[in-house]
């Protein structure tokens, strides 16, 4: 197998010890299918001692290496252009012609003008460079197979032959579905490039709004077709998003089914200088069969594969498709005449081979004993439970026997599994999270695999058995499973020789690190990566196993700033986010509203959408702030500006939120649903009006400003009570989220409620100073939760859970700890942070948890199940502290007015408990890797501290200290530095700015 990069990031090249290095087209390391027709530069700095800036840049760009001088460029040469800009340059040359592939280099100089070095020579190569599906598409059509009756039994298989004519320079195969696709040329499976070698994409191309836009990959396949006489190609066509009840309620919806179909174009380039095109038409060119081993596939329910019906050879020339049908022209222009055809912009979803997870247990059970659900009964002869072992031991099944597997860790992709028995012989792989207890919520005997909060989805891969002396080998490749435990069982006597859990992630690479001395919260930073992997798949999707599979708005923006510093997620939130505005048109109320929910109709629930609509303003902002790109900005600002006048339409000067339905969600303390709306309605207007800055639109920055005052006025007058003195936040006017499931009907909303205090607090939803002081006790109080808070709050639910615990839901968790730190409270984050008793993020770890959770309760060794109307044990949303964890516990925040990192901030917040004394972050910015480590010295007295500042920006360190000359570099006071500027000692830390390098320092403590 084997095939070059595909649309997106291939990995970066090794650039040794290059000055300039890095070398990206938007955002990405030498991509296919770029449409940008003015896309951007961006490049790296190394080090090169400390203060490196760059003054100046000169970008050439040419159409063969050998002209990347100067003189001979004949696409752009910049000249030398003084600016310290080296992140979104665009592109200011000839027009780009489709199909062709550029290459180009950078040279930099210093802010002194001695010359840093020139990047190495990079490349991007154009896609077709239109959106209407037919420009460049040599009349390749949407074809299927004919008379298919959608939802039939059998997956679509299509291949057509053509005869190659000249020796082959390079071939380039763009192709898109209405479904998903298994691509093959000439006999060979497409791959892509990852880590080294290649893996394969899991259903490309991925999900969508089909009625807006449908996305196509472009894949080097010149290796498949060079040397051949003749080409194939071929592929096998999944029902993907599009044609199951995932999709439910959408607007490309059929309840009679949406018939598959396939648009390719191989694009073959000859040595003479001439070109051919292998197109799609339903011309007699292509043949199609429903008869192949693909027999049943849902993204809910899983593959059924029957390897008796598998053709060898299909996918090669010379195979014999006579009696296969004729293929027939699929409609879908027709039908929906406004959507566009547009190349992937991001990373796809991706097989990674160093995820893999084997077996760490076997446990092979012959039956069921005891009273009620009772526990399965184990064969300790087949069964093993040494990891070493289990990763590699066959194990035979008869009938009657169940096999339950132990991957470790809960995952998302496909299983991959070797086998051998008779032909016919029928394997079920089912898939579960969690193991069944004794505990009432259990569904089954315990030790089986638990499956109540899958619900409807089967989650379900089958095998038929071909019979083979030598053993059979497959994998799913039309479904996605999220799972830790896989049960087996079989229709006669089978041996499953191996299995694999092969991983799938658009998460392909990861820019951010963390580690401390605490095993628990090691634990915990662990299980958050394994949440985001896991559904950041296609979409940000809010859990990866039941029949949802989701992108819900509300976890997507809570979670972002985490998502951005731990991978390289900036291209693949930003094509989100053209999907959320496509959904605001298709679902939005009056098609203004951001949705709930997009792509799909599924669950966009009518009504107040507070927190998740958001999502369409909350997203660009962070985008912006994270990564320094303000285009997200630009192409989001109409659709922003449309929600936030339709918002002010519907309340008009009462300046309210839109109301929502979800309100704070599974939070434990209930606060009135119409606060969290109006915080949010806030907030979306303060965030505007910073973005409207940054695209020099001052009079609606202006605007929005305003619009934030009299929302904050509105909020006090109705929500801030002064009576006997003391202030409170009214949060129990009105009713709670009416649409929770597993909520007591009978638990009323509360005053002060801790997300209640926390938005005010970081809103500044308050009048004087003193005020917010006593909000923030008011915030101490609630969470410290000792006797006598509960003794004053009698009716709380607080008085329920331990002292120190947290009590938010989804849209309190992403700004508990940072409030808390900005407060002056850190001591109260860590304690939280610390906790392991309900409510708390430890609690989940301390039960067992290698993913976070959709509920505090979602489980526990001594009560069992939560809920299970609403229960995933992969939900990243609660997730979100890891944003305190790189910004606070180990220091790299960015600054708010230098968005992108170019300035940020190095402030590391020590632990107070003394439990975490040693803190190791890092954060691959714009602008290079950031890192940051602090480890506690002499009993709590001193601090040593390292730090990294790329080339070409600047960071301002906030160092804990007794004095100012306390932190020092070797023996020489820190503010004596070359290039470091003191700025101030105020309340035990030392500030100071420091430009590029590296640091070692030491600092007193007491």
């Amino acid at each position: 197998m084997g095939a070059g990069a595909t649309a997106q990031a291939a990995p970066p090249r090794p650039q040794e010890d290059a000055a300039v290095y890095g070398l990206t087209v938007e955002h990405r390391t030498d991509p296919l299918g770029v449409d940008a027709a003015h896309p951007r530069f961006g490049w790296l700095l190394r080090g090169g001692g400390r203060g490196r800036g760059q003054g100046a840049y000169e970008i050439l760009v040419a159409t063969s290496p050998g002209r990347l001088t100067a003189a001979r460029a004949d696409v752009w040469s910049s000249g030398r252009v003084p600016s310290s800009e080296s992140v979104t340059v665009r592109h200011g040359g000839t027009p780009l012609t489709a199909s062709t592939r550029y290459y180009w280099t950078v040279t930099t100089w210093d802010t002194s003008g001695r010359r840093i070095g020139s990047g190495p020579v990079a490349w991007f190569e154009t896609g077709l460079m239109s959106t209407d599906g037919v420009t460049g598409w040599d009349d390749a059509q949407w074809i299927g197979m004919r008379d298919k009756q959608p939802r039939s039994p059998g997956a679509p298989m299509l291949r057509t032959e053509a005869p190659l004519t000249g020796r082959v320079r390079e071939a380039r195969l763009y192709v898109s579905a209405l479904g998903v696709y298994e691509a093959h040329v000439s006999g060979h499976r497409v791959t892509v490039p990852q880590d080294g070698g290649t893996t394969l994409e899991l259903l490309p191309p991925g999900w969508t709004n089909y009625d807006a836009r449908v996305t196509y990959l472009t894949y080097d396949v010149t290796r498949l077709v060079a040397r051949q006489r003749s080409v194939t190609l071929a592929a096998v066509l999944g029902n993907g998003w599009y044609n199951g009840r995932i999709s439910v309620g959408s607007t490309y919806y059929s309840d009679r089914g949406n018939a598959l179909a396939l648009k390719a174009k191989l694009l073959i380039r000859y040595a003479d200088g001439t070109t051919q095109s292998v197109v799609t038409r339903p011309d007699g060119s292509w043949k199609a069969t429903d008869t192949g081993p693909h027999r049943a596939d849902d993204i809910y329910d899983g593959q059924t594969y029957d390897a008796r019906r598998e053709m060898p050879g299909w996918t090669s020339p010379g195979f014999d498709d006579s009696a296969w049908q004729d293929t027939e022209r699929v409609p879908f222009e027709t039908t929906f005449p406004d959507a566009e055809l547009l190349a992937y912009p991001a990373e796809t979803a991706r097989l990674m081979t160093r995820w893999d997870r084997r077996p760490q247990s076997i446990t092979v059970c012959t039956g069921v004993t005891g009273q009620g659900k009772g526990r399965i009964v184990v064969d300790p002869g087949r069964t093993v439970t040494d990891p070493h072992r289990a990763a590699s031991a066959p194990v035979t099944l008869g009938p009657g026997d169940t096999a339950v597997f132990d991957l470790g860790q809960n995952m998302v992709g496909v299983p991959r599994y070797s086998l051998r028995g008779p032909a016919g012989a029928q394997v079920t792989f089912r898939f579960g999270e969690m193991l069944n207890d004794t505990s009432a919520g259990a569904d089954g005997p315990e030790g089986s695999v638990y499956r109540a909060n899958l619900r409807s989805a089967k989650a379900t891969s089958t095998y038929v058995l071909k019979g083979h002396p030598d053993g059979e080998t497959h994998q799913d490749t039309l479904t996605f499973y999220g799972f830790r435990y896989a049960s087996v069982t079989a229709t006669e006597t089978v041996t499953i020789t191996a299995l694999t859990g092969k991983v799938a992630t658009s998460a392909i690479q990861e820019t951010g690190t963390l580690r401390t001395n605490d095993p628990d919260t090691n634990r915990l930073i662990g299980n958050i990566r394994w949440g985001q992997r896991g559904n950041y798949l296609w979409v940000p999707t809010d859990c990866p196993q039941r029949d949802e599979r989701l992108g819900w708005t509300g976890d997507t923006q809570v979670f972002a700033t985490t998502g951005l510093y731990t991978a390289h997620a900036g291209p693949f939130l930003a094509h989100f986010q053209n999907t959320v505005i496509d959904s605001q048109t298709r679902y939005g109320e009056d098609g203004e509203q951001f949705t709930g929910v997009a792509p799909g109709g599924r669950y966009n629930f009518p009504g107040g959408g507070s927190g998740w609509a958001d999502c369409g303003v909350v997203l660009p902002w962070t985008l912006w702030q994270m990564t320094g790109d303000p285009a997200v900005i630009e192409s989001s600002w109409p659709a922003m500006t449309r929600y936030l006048d339709w918002i002010r339409r519907q309340t008009g000067d009462t300046f309210a939120g839109q109301g929502t339905l979800t309100g704070d969600w599974l939070a434990p303390q209930k606060t009135s649903a119409q606060l969290m709306s109006d915080v949010y309605y806030g907030y979306s207007a303060r965030l505007m009006a910073q973005m409207a800055r940054a695209v020099d639109r001052p009079a609606q920055a202006a605007a929005y400003e305003r619009l934030f005052g009299d929302i904050k006025k509105a909020f006090i007058r109705k929500y801030l009570s002064t009576e006997g003195g003391t202030v409170t936040v009214k949060s129990s006017l009105g009713e709670a989220s009416p649409i929770e499931p597993g909520a007591d009907p009978d638990q009323k909303t509360e005053d002060n409620t801790q997300s209640a205090l926390l938005w005010v607090l970081k809103l500044g939803f308050y009048d004087t100073e003193a005020q917010g002081r006593a909000l923030i006790g008011h915030l101490a109080d609630n969470i410290g939760n000792d006797e006598a808070y509960k003794a004053a709050h009698p009716e709380s639910s607080r008085v329920t859970y331990a002292e120190n615990t947290l009590s938010v839901g989804f849209l309190g968790v992403n700004i508990l700890a940072p409030v808390l730190s900005d407060e002056g409270r850190t001591d109260l984050a860590y304690a939280l942070l610390h906790q392991d008793a309900l409510p708390s993020w430890l609690f989940s770890v301390k039960n067992g948890a290698t993913t976070v959770w959709e509920r505090w309760n979602s489980y526990s060794e001594k009560d069992g199940f939560g809920p299970v109307s609403m229960n995933s044990f992969n939900h990243y949303a609660y997730g979100a502290i890891m944003e305190w964890m790189y910004a606070y516990m180990a220091g790299i925040a960015r600054d708010p007015e230098s968005p992108g990192f170019r300035r940020f901030v190095l402030h590391p917040h020590i632990d107070p408990t003394g439990r975490i004394t040693h803190v190791a972050g890092s954060h691959v910015s714009p602008y290079g890797e950031i890192r940051s480590e602090w480890r506690v010295t002499d009993g709590g007295a001193g601090l040593s501290y390292e730090a990294v500042v790329p080339a070409n920006s600047e960071a301002a360190l906030r160092l804990p200290a007794l004095s100012a000359d306390a932190v020092r570099e070797g023996r020489t006071p820190l503010a004596r530095a070359a290039g470091v500027r003191f700025t101030g000692h105020e309340d035990g830390v030392a500030s100071y700015r420091l430009p590029s390098g590296t640091y070692r320092l030491t600092t007193r403590l007491r």
